[in-house]
């Protein structure tokens, strides 16, 4: 079990190396001069020499990346000369100095993801770390209403098998498997926003916390979660009433659900205590495929809401040009999902050995 769990992550460091220099390289040769693009149109020559040297805009594609590389690398290398770009400057690094060599510092730091462009020098990581929270809150809810409407919506497909409710239930299935989310986003909030709010009282946009009118500071408003996390929630929604259909009607044929019948007990009760647990093994395992992608399939449903999270921020992000915030946004994003994925594929490998030693 100890090589199994060294060797996914030796991939997934593998992954997220590729990752990283995919985004970094992508946004290295977008047209533009992100030394321009901080100082405005009212730059002169002096004050973008200064800015390309703070941010090493002025070095090759090639020692950008190496020093991109070592920004984000929890052991870096640091300088000792205070107008070098990776000197250990007291505030720009979370860092514990482990021993120099020469005019070098080894250190032990947490991941710099460097300065936006367009906040003022606000670091990246602080961006994340305010946006994070709401998007992980909007991907449990739209998992939790996913999991319950589906399997409900399920087990009502096969308490109806090949009628008209089963029947509907598939074509909606179908339906918002494929009807994506950012188009989904904007008929819900119209319908239940805009059209029906006189009955419904929820919003056509709006986050989690509000600002009190009456100066009273920040307060948590639950309902605009409601349309955002319904939305997110359709296609894992849809994917797991298939699921739990098909995977139902598998157990359902087995031959302890047929001792079952001939000991007179009713369809409730074997749905109850035999069939149900065991038909939740591949829904179990779709979702947490799904919660991992719905971090980064927020994006366009946290902005047509206006749902202050990671994927609104990306979009705002990427209308400025901001580019350190899209790649550490995007890296975030990738860290996680290959974090849950080698987190689910542990389980997997001890819940059956026989994955474990493939």
């Amino acid at each position: 079990m100890g090589s199994y769990i060294l060797q996914k992550l030796g991939y997934a460091l593998l992954t997220l190396f590729g990752v990283v220099t995919v985004i970094f390289l992508l946004f290295t040769i977008l047209p533009g001069d992100p030394a321009r693009m901080m100082l405005g149109q009212n730059e002169t020559a002096e004050q973008l020499a200064v800015v390309k040297k703070k941010y090493g805009f002025d070095q090759p594609v090639s020692v950008q990346y190496i020093r991109y590389l070592n920004d984000l690398s929890p052991i870096s290398f640091h300088s000792k000369i205070p107008d070098d770009y990776t000197f250990l400057a007291e505030g720009k690094y979370n860092a514990a100095k482990l021993f120099s060599v020469g005019n070098t510092n080894v250190v032990l730091k947490t991941p710099y993801l460097r300065e936006s462009f367009q906040k003022n020098g606000k670091e990246v990581s602080e961006v994340i770390s305010e946006t994070l929270p709401n998007t992980f809150i909007l991907a449990v809810s739209a998992i939790v209403i996913a999991m319950i409407i589906g399997v409900f919506l399920g087990i009502i497909s096969v308490l109806f098998k090949d009628g008209f409710i089963d029947k509907a239930i598939q074509l909606v299935s179908t339906l918002g498997m494929s009807v994506p989310s950012f188009f989904s986003a904007i008929i819900f909030a119209w319908i239940f926003g805009f059209l029906l709010h006189e009955y419904t009282n929820l919003n056509m946009t709006g986050s989690l916390y509000e600002v009190d009118d009456f100066g009273n500071g920040k307060y948590i408003q639950w309902k605009n979660l409601i349309l955002p996390a319904l939305v997110l929630g359709i296609r894992p929604l849809a994917v797991v009433s298939q699921l739990m259909r098909n995977s139902l009607l598998e157990v359902l044929n087995q031959d302890y659900i047929r001792t079952a019948k001939a000991k007179g007990l009713s369809f409730y009760q074997i749905i109850k205590r035999h069939a149900l647990k065991n038909s939740l093994n591949p829904v179990v395992t779709a979702i947490s495929g799904w919660f991992a992608s719905m971090l980064a399939g927020a994006v366009f449903v946290e902005y047509i809401f206006g749902w202050n999270g990671l994927g609104k921020e990306i979009v705002n992000a990427l209308n400025t040009l901001d580019l350190p915030v899209i790649m550490g946004a995007v890296i975030v994003i990738a860290t996680l999902f290959i974090l849950i994925n080698i987190f689910v594929d542990i389980i997997y490998g001890w819940l059956d050995p026989k994955i474990s030693r493939q």
